[in-house]
Parts: structure tokens; C-alpha cells; sequence
């Protein structure tokens, strides 16, 4: 496995959590975790270059996935002991899952005031947008990298461009607001396409990321020179924007959002975000706790230790179950590292190590 070159990573903590940590999710450099990622499925039916091999991954079996009462369980846990206050349900392609929309569903008779977001690619999107809207799903990330077909087939080596596009149309219309569209761009392939992106997305009133290329592919052919930086996306929305940092706090957020007007006005357009994860890391405010589709949780999205919640909640449903997994959640958290190495020269003396999962297996 390849190791990222002149990054440092910290070990985890190997100290207990002490008494005094009975309540929320902190670690013990002062974060206090409230946004939950929660995977639903490792399965993805695009199988984009900078997460999934060709031929695909082995998935896990269904008997292996958390089923809908345990991520029901799992959310009220977070909900109503450990200070959760947004839910986002990622996977893989959480609409691949068949019971997406009683889940969803569940999680808003149980939690009406919570915040419920979905990360999805978009494809078979348009069948479901409705039935999102009406279970409770307060709004969408969707991926989408290009608006060029060709280069659309390239990257995710399906030719579901339509798809995705009426997708987000229909989302639109089910009133799932505000959609943020999520791109990744790779050299020579859609690195042009961002001013273009953009535009698109400023005209329809949705809000456009632009995600640094992260080493969670699993064919671990990322590097660091391979990469298109924010610095670099910067300069290229210039050739057709003006950006300037967004006055408002970013407030944990992992994207630092822009004002984008045109050169020479001073008309505002909207905005744009980028997440910087390995050139402008954000890891001293991060405030995410993720559950992969399997039931453990990982601290940090490129932790090589996981902790698994399976076994505890399928152990029983009695109050001191539930007190188990709360405080085996906690641990985990806990002994979340200081910094994921990546632009953080000095804390360590072992190089970055690329985990072992994808991004697909993690959950974004």
C-alpha cells in the first residue's frame, strides 16, 4: 500500500477515556463530535476512478449489513444520548438500498426536528425524489463531476449522465433544498470543466463543492502530485469568476465556501465551496462521528482503526445494551487522532498510510 510522500501522521491515543466523559461524543483534543455519517451500503452501481476498481469490489452480505431497526437504534442513540445533531446517510449508493425510503421514513417519526441529508450519485434518482421529499429527507449531496458525457464515461465508466441530470431535476421539483453538487476533478479528464460546472450550477440555484482527489481509491493509484489542489481549482474557476471568501462562519463545515460574482461586478452570484482535505485540512474543527454500513465507527475518514457495534447491538435491546454501544461509540471517538497527517508537517514521525478501504466501504 502506497505511502503518501512528506506527510505525518499521529498515533491515536492509547489513554482510556476518563470518568468525567460520560456525555456527547469529544476526543481528547477538544472536538466534540454532532454530525453523524451513517453508511447504508457499500454497493455502487458507478464505478467512478478515484474510489472503485473496474470490475467492482466484493460486497458485503446483507446479514453483515446493519438491517433498518438497528440504524433506527443507532441514530436514536446518537439523537438522544450523545448530542447528535444533523444525519447524514451515505454509502456506496444509498438508493441501491430497497428499504431507503421506510428508513428514512423511521428516522423523521422518531427525530422530526433532525436534520436528514443523503449523499447519493444521482442514478435512479429521479424514480425516488418524491418519495424522499414525502418520507422526510430534509435535502441532497450529489455527485457529479462533469456535464460532458464523454468524459462522464471516463470517470465513472457508466454512460449514466442523463440519469443523474434528471435526477437532480426531479429533486428539485420534490422541493429538496438546497441541493449541493459535489465534484471531484482529475487531470485531463474534467479539469477544464469547472468554470463550466459552476455556471451551471449558479443558474439553477444549486450549490456546487469541488472535492479535492483523496487516497481512498481502491486501486491506489492516488499521489499527492497527481492531484488537483484547491489552489489549483481556485485558479481555475478565475478564468471566468471572481471568488471571495464567504463572511460567514464556516462553523465546522468541511467546505470553505467562496462569493462568486463575475469580473468587474458586483452582482453575487451564489457561492462555491472546496474541501481541501489534504492540502488545507480542517481537522482542528472537525465534528463528524461515521458508522460504516457494516456497524463500526471510524473516527476519522482515514482511519486505519475501526470499532465495531454489531456485536452490542445485536447482543439485545434492554437499556444496559444500549448503554454499551453509547459507551464503546465514545471510546471510539475518544481515541480519535489530533490530525490525519496530510498538511500537517510536525506531528509525527510515520508517513500518511492509505487505508485499506475505499471510499465506497467507508462511507463519505
Amino acid at each position: 500500500m502506497p505511502a503518501v510522500p512528506a506527510a505525518v501522521v499521529p498515533s491515536a491515543s492509547t489513554q482510556p477515556r476518563p470518568a468525567g466523559t460520560s456525555s456527547g461524543l469529544p476526543d481528547q483534543f477538544g472536538r466534540v463530535a454532532s454530525d453523524m455519517r451513517l453508511s447504508l451500503t457499500d454497493k455502487c452501481n458507478l464505478r467512478c476512478t478515484y474510489c472503485m476498481p473496474e470490475d467492482g469490489l466484493e460486497w458485503l452480505k446483507k446479514d453483515k449489513l446493519l438491517n433498518a431497526a438497528e440504524i433506527v437504534r443507532l441514530v436514536g442513540l446518537g439523537v438522544n444520548k450523545l448530542g447528535v445533531r444533523e444525519l447524514r446517510l451515505t454509502g456506496g449508493e444509498p438508493l441501491v438500498r430497497a428499504d431507503l425510503v421506510e428508513i428514512i421514513a423511521a428516522l423523521r417519526r422518531n427525530h422530526p426536528e433532525l436534520p436528514i441529508s443523503l449523499t447519493t450519485n444521482g442514478v435512479g434518482l429521479a424514480k425516488k425524489a418524491r418519495a424522499l421529499a414525502d418520507a422526510g429527507l430534509t435535502r441532497l449531496n450529489v455527485s457529479m463531476d462533469t456535464l460532458h458525457h464523454d468524459a462522464f464515461l471516463q470517470l465513472t465508466r457508466r454512460p449514466f449522465l442523463d440519469q443523474v441530470l434528471a435526477g437532480i431535476e426531479a429533486a428539485a421539483a420534490a422541493g429538496l433544498h438546497p441541493i449541493k453538487v459535489n465534484a471531484v476533478l482529475l487531470r485531463g479528464i474534467n479539469d477544464r470543466h469547472g468554470a463550466e460546472l459552476l455556471a451551471w450550477c449558479l443558474e439553477r440555484g444549486y450549490e456546487l463543492r469541488f472535492i479535492e482527489q483523496m487516497p481512498l481509491d481502491a486501486d491506489h493509484g492516488w499521489t499527492r502530485e497527481g492531484m488537483i489542489t484547491a489552489a489549483e481549482i481556485r485558479e481555475l474557476l478565475s478564468s471566468d469568476f471572481e471568488l471571495a471568501p464567504d463572511p460567514r462562519s464556516r462553523d465546522g463545515a468541511p467546505a470553505e465556501r467562496f462569493e462568486v460574482r463575475r469580473p468587474g461586478s458586483a452582482e453575487l452570484l451564489g457561492t462555491v465551496g472546496i474541501i481541501a482535505s489534504v492540502t488545507e485540512p480542517f481537522c482542528s474543527d472537525c465534528r463528524r462521528t461515521r458508522i460504516t454500513a457494516e456497524g463500526k465507527v471510524m473516527s476519522c475518514l482515514f482511519s486505519r482503526t475501526e470499532v465495531d457495534l454489531l456485536p452490542l447491538l445485536r447482543a439485545g435491546s434492554a437499556q444496559s445494551d444500549d448503554d454499551a454501544v453509547v459507551s464503546r461509540w465514545q471510546d471510539a471517538m475518544w481515541a480519535k487522532p489530533k490530525a490525519h497527517g496530510m498538511g500537517h508537517p510536525g506531528l509525527g514521525d510515520a508517513d500518511f498510510v492509505q487505508p485499506e478501504r475505499s471510499m465506497s466501504a467507508i462511507g463519505g
